[in-house]
């Protein structure tokens, strides 16, 4: 049965919600520079925390995987992204856990507008696309935050990124990870420069570099999300301020350089795209519109995406 949260708590425009794993808590942001987070009990809902430590309005939240703890990353117009972590009081065993935050990166000099955290197999890994132009990847390891900074990842600012996953397409098992984990450390981004851009982690370098560049749309890149799906293709979806999505996809075409080559179908819409998302089992696409519309969409077994639900307020 569906919920509203008709008083969030929030003094102004709310602009990400997000459940956590299991779905027992709901995490929002908001321009009123603070973040919520709400306890979920069957049909009821209860406030339980207001976070504050931003400086400016908050873009959006994360809930890192279980495996790592009860973790919260937010992103904001301040150009930092914190980190939030919720551990049972030792006083009072019976009481609701409370937040701290445990880490503040400062790696960005302009809005920080959306962050990721990578499958949980390839690692405590968190990207963060910025309105500089830059990616930072932030992973915890050993007790200790480290970082690197894709320096001009897009020119014209970054306005996503979304972790490929951590599998193989088309294999149960990486046989070629490309990290030392043997896990798929590798992302998508979309930018202003009207650029979507493929990432990868060399170990041998300790960075990650552009493997591959999708071009075609016409104006900003709103929005990617790379589908969960691990079967006989990867597919990533790109929205865009050209009012088109396109949905791409890859085989793996040369099986000694695990080469690939990207396809794409596009889609237009009558209004400016703002964000693209996959369901669980990476099979169906959402699409959200400017004008308040969203849209569901399916591949069809001739390899073509129609349309199987329209939702319009």
């Amino acid at each position: 049965m569906a919920q509203v949260i008709t008083n969030s708590g929030h003094d102004d425009m709310i602009h990400d919600a997000v459940l956590d794993y299991y779905g027992r808590r709901l995490a929002t942001c908001s321009s009123d520079k603070t973040i919520k987070v709400f306890e979920i009990e069957g049909e009821n809902h209860r406030l339980t925390e207001t976070l504050r430590g931003h400086e400016g309005a908050v873009w959006c939240v994360a809930w890192a995987h279980p495996t790592f703890g009860t973790i919260l990353a937010s992103s904001s117009y301040d150009g930092r992204v914190l980190i939030w972590r919720s551990t049972p009081s030792a006083s009072a065993p019976g009481q609701a856990s409370s937040f701290q935050k445990v880490f503040e990166s400062t790696l960005h000099t302009a809005s920080v507008n959306l962050v990721s955290w990578a499958p949980h197999e390839a690692g405590c890994l968190l990207a963060c696309a910025s309105s500089d132009g830059s990616i930072s990847v932030l992973e915890f390891e050993n007790n200790t935050w480290n970082h690197v900074v894709l320096a001009g990842a897009h020119s014209l600012g970054v306005n996503s990124v979304s972790w490929a996953p951590a599998i193989k397409s088309g294999s149960l098992v990486s046989a070629n990870g490309g990290n030392e984990k043997g896990a798929l450390r590798r992302f998508v981004s979309g930018g202003s420069d009207c650029a979507v851009k493929i990432w990868d982690w060399n170990p041998e370098l300790k960075t990650y570099t552009q493997i591959a560049t999708l071009s075609g749309h016409t104006d900003w890149v709103r929005d990617v999300a790379w589908s969960p799906s691990v079967l006989l293709k990867s597919y990533i979806a790109s929205a865009s301020q050209d009012k088109t999505i396109r949905i791409w996809t890859s085989d793996v075409t040369n099986a000694t350089t695990g080469a690939t080559e990207w396809k794409y179908k596009e889609k237009k819409f009558d209004s400016v795209l703002w964000r693209v998302s996959w369901s669980l089992s990476g099979n169906i696409l959402a699409v959200s519109q400017a004008d308040n519309k969203v849209s569901l969409w399916k591949e069809s077994l001739k390899g073509e995406w129609d349309c199987v639900r329209k939702i319009e307020e």
